[in-house]
């Protein structure tokens, strides 16, 4: 009997040990819920104002009027002018080269013996006229024919005389053309021909073009010309007419390591969209070109340049720092209590540092410049105003 109470004994003894340990096990401690910090953010308030939209395009200068001189006569070219060089200045009227004249003086020299003659036979024709008429009168008929009073050889006599001036007078043309001047002021592009060349009637000599102004033409896309101030009812064959205000441009040029500016105006679109870019082309004008004042070097044909062209003035406008726009043209405003409201915005016009915009903003919301990822509506933050555009740079750095 001793053996199964020992038995029960420890049974019992095992169990009282397990229940006490489980009873006198430490409790863990409950831990706090932690949330996480309101994440501050800078802000802005909406300022609906009036603001100047300005259009950012490119192109190349070239030349407003440019075309090839070509002889009017034949002959050998026999002296040229120092100024006739590609890249060499001349002004209207300036002489560019010679060409041989001895055949066109002698024609000349023919021409006006021709109408020498001519003019004698119509003196003498008059003096037969005249008498005729007084032998007529004295035979006492009143009706006489045109023959009789020689009416038709004093009409021939005078045909002749136009037609011998007529060819001294193209004598002298041709004698005058073979001393080529400059049509108008301007710049050699590339010549042609040289000293002891032949030329005959219509070969070209010379390629100028004017350097009273130039032309750029610049592609304008159909979003950027909504913003220019160009109704089609201002625009006439192409042309903007005189009466309107032309838009300016200010061209930006890069030249030796300098930055120039150059001021132009906008004065006509292309008449046809380009089909493979569909842009228009607007040609604008730069007067002056060559002008050296203000220590700016010449604006030469070929020279790239930046277009900023002046656009409409457009009101309740909101211009805010450009990373204010989040993506998809979307802006953070927060509400009464802080929240974030996501809105869609109409994009204007964008540049390095600010945003111009339209959209459902009001004047006094406050606008989140701050980067934030992942951001979503209702989320809660922190406002931190921002008071100047310093502090907005200094925020855009933070960020």
């Amino acid at each position: 009997m001793k053996k199964p109470l020992s038995a029960v004994a420890l049974l019992l003894v095992g169990s009282l040990l397990s229940w006490l340990l489980l009873t006198m096990k430490e409790k863990p401690v409950p831990q706090p819920v932690v949330n996480a910090a309101t994440p501050v953010v800078d802000i802005v308030y909406a300022q609906p104002a009036t603001h100047q939209l300005y259009v950012h395009t490119q192109g190349t200068v070239q030349p407003a009027k440019e075309i090839d001189v070509v002889t009017q006569v034949s002959g050998i070219v026999e002296a040229i002018a120092p100024e006739f060089a590609n890249g060499a200045f001349f002004q209207k009227g300036q002489h560019l080269l010679n060409i041989e004249d001895a055949d066109y003086r002698f024609a000349l020299i023919r021409a006006e013996a021709n109408v020498a003659e001519a003019e004698q036979v119509l003196a003498v024709e008059r003096a037969r006229a005249a008498q005729a008429v007084r032998e007529w009168r004295d035979l006492g008929q009143e009706d006489a024919n045109a023959l009789s009073l020689r009416k038709p050889q004093l009409a021939s006599a005078r045909a002749k005389l136009r037609a011998a001036e007529a060819g001294r007078d193209e004598a002298q043309l041709n004698l005058d053309r073979t001393h080529v001047k400059a049509p108008f002021n301007g710049r050699v592009r590339m010549k042609y021909v040289d000293e002891g060349q032949y030329v005959s009637l219509g070969t070209p000599i010379v390629k100028l073009y004017s350097t009273d102004k130039v032309e750029v033409r610049l592609p304008i896309t159909d979003k950027q010309l909504a913003l220019l101030d160009l109704p089609t009812g201002r625009v006439r064959q192409g042309r903007v007419t005189q009466g309107s205000n032309l838009p300016t441009i200010d061209f930006e040029v890069l030249f030796a390591g300098n930055i120039q500016h150059w001021e132009g105006t906008l004065v006509r679109t292309e008449a046809t969209v380009d089909i493979k870019t569909r842009v228009v082309y607007a040609i604008a004008e730069i007067v002056d070109p060559f002008s050296i004042s203000e220590g700016r070097a010449p604006l030469n044909v070929g020279m790239f340049v930046n277009a900023t062209i002046s656009g409409k003035a457009l009101d309740s406008v909101i211009r805010l720092p450009r990373n204010a726009l989040q993506i998809d043209q979307k802006i953070l405003v927060l509400n009464e209590d802080n929240d974030i409201q996501i809105r869609r915005v109409d994009v204007l016009q964008t540049n390095k540092e600010h945003v111009l915009l339209t959209g459902d903003i009001k004047s006094g919301d406050r606008i989140v410049i701050s980067n934030i990822p992942m951001a979503v509506s209702g989320m809660r933050v922190s406002p931190r105003k921002i008071e100047n555009s310093s502090a907005i740079n200094i925020a855009k750095s933070e960020h």
